[in-house]
This record gives C-alpha cells, sequence and structure tokens, in this order.
C-alpha cells in the first residue's frame, strides 16, 4: 500500500508486566492506553477512531472488545475491532487514516493468560475436522515447519540455537528486569524437547502483554504539534493457504508477496542493505531464519554463514530483534503489533536501552497463526516527505 497521504506512528506504549495478576485486564488495557496518549501528547478527545485487536479464546470470554471499549476510550466513539491478528489492527487503523475519513486512530491490543489452556485455546483457530482433533495447536505446527526446514538446508540446526543466544543477548538490554533464560548456545542446545525439533531453550512460554499504537496523518501532527513520528512509506500483508496440508512448510510465499507490495510502495529495491534495523516474527528461531529469505534480507544458502559471522547483531549488518523479539517477550496474540511498535520506536528515537544510534529507516514484520498464516510488512522512516510529492509519486504508479 503507497498511502495519497503521510501516515505517523506518533504514540507507542509497550507493557511487560511481571505479573499477568497485579491488574485486571481491563485496568491493564486502560494503562497501556493512556500511555501511548501520553507518548503523543494528545488527549483521548483527539482520537477520532479506534481499532482494536482480541481473541475471544484466549481471553476467555465471548465479543471480549465488550468488556474493553470503556477501557480504550470506545463510549461514543468510532470503534472497531479485528480478531485475526493484532498486527492487522494496525493494518486497518492506517487504512482508515488513508481513506481520508479520520485523522487519527487508536490501535490498542492484548495477550492475556486468563484461560486454563492456551494451547487448547489457539487449537480452536484449526480445521475443525482434521486439524484440531491432533490436537494441532501453533507450537506443533510451528514444529513441523521448523523440521520442513532442518530438511531443507543443511546444518540449521546450529543457526536456528545462534539465533535464541542472539536474542536473549538483546533483550538482556531491552528488557532488563524480565527473567531471560542463558545465551550460553550450549545451554541452549542441551534443552528439553517440546515438539520436536524445537526445545524448550528455543521458545518463551506464553506472556501477558499489551501494546497500544496512536496514528496521525500529517496535518493532525502539525496542528497538535506531534514530535518524534514514525514515517510509514509501505505496506503489505498477505496470507497462506487455510489447510496447513496444502502447504510447503519450508517455504513462505504469503511473506514474499506482503514484501512486494511494501517494498514497491516504498520504492525498496535493494532491501539487504536499504534498512538500518529489522523487527521480525520469531516465535521459534527457524521463523526468524525464514524471515531474512522473505524478507530479502538473506538467501537460505546463506543462512548459516550469515548467523556464523554475527551479521544480524548489534554493531554488525542490519541487526536484527535489538528488543529481543518473542525469545524475550513472547505475548502471543499482540507479538507481531509489538515488532511494528519496537521498530517505530527506533526511528522514533524512543527504544530506550537497546536504541541504535541514528537510525533512517526499520522494516518490520509481523507473522501470526500456525506456521505463520499471515504476514504483514511495515516499512518505517523518522523524515517525513513533502505531501505533493507523495502524492505525485502515487499517481505515476
Amino acid at each position: 500500500m503507497r498511502a495519497t497521504r503521510q501516515i505517523g506512528i506518533t504514540g507507542v506504549a509497550i507493557h511487560a508486566p511481571s505479573s499477568a495478576n497485579a491488574r485486571a485486564l481491563e485496568e491493564s488495557i486502560y494503562a497501556v492506553t493512556q500511555a501511548a496518549l501520553h507518548d503523543a501528547g494528545v488527549s483521548i478527545e483527539d482520537i477520532e477512531g479506534i481499532v482494536v485487536a482480541g481473541n475471544d479464546q484466549l481471553d476467555g470470554r465471548a465479543i471480549s472488545i465488550m468488556a474493553a471499549s470503556g477501557s480504550v476510550g470506545g463510549v461514543d466513539r468510532d470503534i472497531l475491532s479485528t480478531p485475526s491478528a493484532a498486527e492487522h489492527a494496525f493494518v486497518l487503523g492506517a487504512l482508515r487514516i488513508a481513506s481520508g475519513q479520520f485523522k487519527t486512530q487508536l490501535v490498542v491490543a492484548w495477550s492475556p493468560l486468563e484461560v486454563d489452556s492456551v494451547s487448547y485455546a489457539l487449537t480452536l483457530a484449526n480445521d475443525p475436522y482434521f486439524h484440531r482433533g491432533l490436537p494441532q495447536d501453533e507450537l506443533s505446527a510451528h514444529a513441523l515447519q521448523a523440521s520442513a526446514l532442518e530438511a531443507a538446508v543443511p546444518g540449521l540446526r546450529q543457526a536456528a540455537i545462534a539465533v535464541v543466544s542472539k536474542n536473549r543477548r538483546h533483550g538482556a538490554s531491552a528488557y532488563p528486569d524480565r527473567r531471560i533464560g542463558p545465551v550460553e548456545e550450549a545451554f541452549i542446545a542441551g534443552g528439553k524437547p517440546l515438539r520436536w525439533p524445537l526445545l524448550d531453550s528455543m521458545v518463551c512460554p506464553p506472556d501477558f502483554g499489551l501494546v497500544a499504537m496512536v496514528l496521525s496523518d500529517a496535518q493532525a501532527i502539525a496542528t497538535l504539534d506531534m514530535q518524534d513520528s514514525a514515517w510509514i512509506r509501505g505496506m503489505g500483508w498477505a496470507t497462506e493457504p487455510g489447510f496447513l496440508g496444502d502447504r510447503d512448510l519450508s517455504q513462505l510465499p504469503s511473506l514474499r508477496a506482503a514484501c512486494e507490495q511494501a517494498y514497491r510502495a516504498a520504492d525498496i529495491t535493494h532491501p539487504e542493505t536499504a534498512f538500518d534495523l529489522a523487527e521480525v516474527a520469531d516465535a521459534t528461531p527457524y521463523q526468524e531464519l525464514l524471515a531474512y529469505e522473505g524478507l530479502g534480507l538473506c538467501r537460505r544458502e546463506d543462512w548459516v554463514e550469515h548467523v556464523a559471522k554475527r551479521r544480524a547483531r548489534r554493531g554488525e549488518g542490519v541487526p536484527v530483534n535489538l528488543s529481543g523479539g518473542a525469545h524475550c517477550f513472547n505475548p502471543i496474540f499482540c507479538a507481531g503489533l509489538v515488532r511494528i511498535a519496537e521498530a517505530a520506536n527506533q526511528v522514533r528515537g524512543r527504544a530506550g536501552a537497546h536504541q541504535l544510534p541514528r537510525p533512517r529507516r526499520a522494516l518490520a514484520h509481523a507473522a501470526s497463526g500456525p506456521a505463520m498464516h499471515y504476514n504483514t510488512v511495515v516499512v518505517l522512516e523518522s523524515a517525513a516527505e513533502p505531501v505533493l510529492q507523495t502524492q505525485a509519486q502515487s499517481a505515476r504508479s
């Protein structure tokens, strides 16, 4: 998508509570909403529309948006909900501004731990006749994908272990208050099998987490005097076939399709050198590696060497997941939106302890569902372009 209106991310809040029981879910949603508004320097009265992402299965309640609408400020205000994935709420918010009907949007998502079994809740999203009865939760699908990739790329297991080590090192800076596992590769390699070939040391258990963002067009940013915007230059999204058996799990055509949309809009022709950093989906280390290929950062035949030479670490090449990714903080339902929020904070200069010096352009990738069923790609920049220039480019495309 190339927007004919400039759209910026002007407020971001990511909440990673140490305890899921410290507040009620509605109180936590209110807190993250207010934090995002405060970061943008606006009040709820400045927000023209709200998009929320909530999942009834994980929330353990029917139509969870009804319980959350008051917390996000949705009473007597335009509000829209999506249950598919948190990153889709971001896409909807941006499209609503691009339509010209809104100048500001608030996007809010959460991933609670209130159900008795997160694994069982996730099986409810699967095909009811074949997959659900296995039971086929997301971790099982991720493991099938990891097996397919190990069969396709020699030496990939050691590279996957190194990715976990890299992300934990990054996460120790990004979330110093969180308990992050040992970074030594020997320890990671000795983990207990969960769903082969995945080990318990390769994945992070589900976390309670919330994220909120304020999106605004250029006119609202100027009028409300909002500072430090991350401008959306390109955006794309695509979906894999619904039946897992119809897919080659060692490939990810939906990510390539999403990339083509986003890169075309942002005029990106050489992604391997176009970005200062990337935040990518990494529910497993194998998924991060698969994202390298789909995003054009590294060919699969070079994955092992790329990781061995630490080209995705801070200070080398294009650093990937300076936040530590989902290996350090894993709110399952909104993990994809966290990737976008982290990338936005980097180009806004508000990433805190893991801030990269003066990044100009960041790449965000979100994936969700069994074996990366949904894929979304967003290109963000720190500097705005003249609106007339953006409109002229759109007219020529």
